[in-house]
């Protein structure tokens, strides 16, 4: 498949949606991606199965708090000068490169990436939506590391990362990107093909695309967004559950940036007042409580998103009196598995609930 300007559009929809109001805000992905699509033509998309066992295949994407995303513009040379550096570490050119997360402005980086690189970028990510911190990707969580890492910034600073411990390459990293402006680009976890097959969360890049587009056609035809968009998940394969889980007002609002995060929680009131929704935030929507009770928790996804136009709207554009829809889905079932929840279920973000499936805790009567 060829990513055009259409397809780059869409991505962005769904990409935006899968980031669970995180993964930074794609608006200035897709205006870089835009561009060089303008120069260089159509990228290249392929599957999993058509990487080579022996190809050098590499995530990427931005760390840092999504607030300073937004007020801190990239240079457009951070991606390729990490990836030659990563080149010159393994003595040999990268065949392939795909999103370290799918969700927001990370699941558009490879593109650029793959552009100036003039490679294919992968149908495929490490974490099926956005998470917060670099360990949580599905590598970790199966065993492999994060190194050698090489994180650059607009200024041109580039650290090369070598670390046994996925979780001091975050610290450390995190600590880079902090003292380097709030926000950097990240090539990390290099993987052979074999190892992409065998690991990596196939499918993303496409179930995005395919997201943004019944977004985009249903309000063609003015047909609800709402309901293509819980259709075309449910029918992904990845995300087999979904709906909308509250209809509302943002009425509160904290939020800070913090230890190179965005940190906080929002409350949504039903247009009648006799309804609330609470989430809790980092970069991420972590957990959602409508009138007290649990109906959603990571790694399942909460996504908040503009009532009357489905626009996904990540935590750092969030403002007091949004009208909005927050929906829900489930989680890839990689991120399910006893040992995943571990790294990205309920406990990893100090929160005190089981993990309950999100197609539990629902009825979807809604739609």
């Amino acid at each position: 498949m060829l990513i055009d300007r259409t397809a780059l559009a869409d991505l962005a929809l769904g990409a935006a949606f899968l980031g669970s109001g995180g993964g930074g805000d794609p608006y200035y992905g897709q205006l870089l991606g835009e561009a060089e699509l303008a120069r260089r033509g159509a990228v290249e998309m392929i599957a999993l199965d058509a990487l080579a066992d022996d190809a050098l295949v590499v995530p990427c994407g931005w760390i840092g708090a999504p607030t300073v995303s937004v007020e801190k513009l990239p240079s457009g040379r951070e991606a390729i000068a990490g990836l030659r550096r990563l080149e010159q570490i393994f003595g040999r050119p990268i065949d392939a490169v795909m999103p370290i997360e799918i969700g927001g402005g990370n699941g558009l980086a490879p593109l650029f990436a793959a552009a100036q690189l003039d490679v294919p970028v992968v149908d495929c990510d490490g974490m099926g939506r956005a998470f917060p911190e670099s360990q949580m990707a599905i590598f970790n969580i199966r065993g492999l590391s994060a190194c050698p890492s090489v994180l650059t910034a607009a200024c041109g600073a580039l650290t090369v990362i070598e670390t046994d411990d996925d979780l001091t390459h975050e610290r450390v990293a995190r600590a880079l990107s902090v003292a380097l402006g709030g926000i950097a680009h990240m090539v990390e976890y290099p993987l052979t093909g074999r190892q992409a097959k065998d690991h990596a969360i196939g499918g993303s890049l496409s179930t995005a695309i395919a997201i943004g587009a019944a977004i985009r056609e249903a309000r063609a035809r003015g047909d609800d967004p709402f309901v293509a968009l819980c259709a075309a998940l449910r029918g992904s394969g990845l995300y087999p559950h979904a709906g909308v889980l509250f209809d509302g007002k943002i009425v509160d609002l904290e939020r800070e940036t913090r230890g190179g995060f965005s940190i906080g929680r929002l409350a949504i009131e039903s247009f009648d007042g006799q309804s609330r929704m609470d989430i809790e935030f980092q970069n991420e929507n972590l957990i959602a409580r409508r009138d007290g009770e649990v109906v959603a928790m990571v790694p399942d996804l909460i996504t908040v998103m503009d009532r009357e136009t489905a626009d996904s709207i990540t935590t750092e554009r969030l403002k007091y009196g949004q009208r909005v829809k927050v929906v829900g889905s489930a989680a890839p079932p990689m991120l399910r598995e006893a040992r995943a929840l571990t790294f990205v279920g309920p406990a990893a973000f100090g929160f005190a609930e089981d993990y309950r499936p999100i197609e539990q805790l629902n009825a979807w009567d809604d739609l």
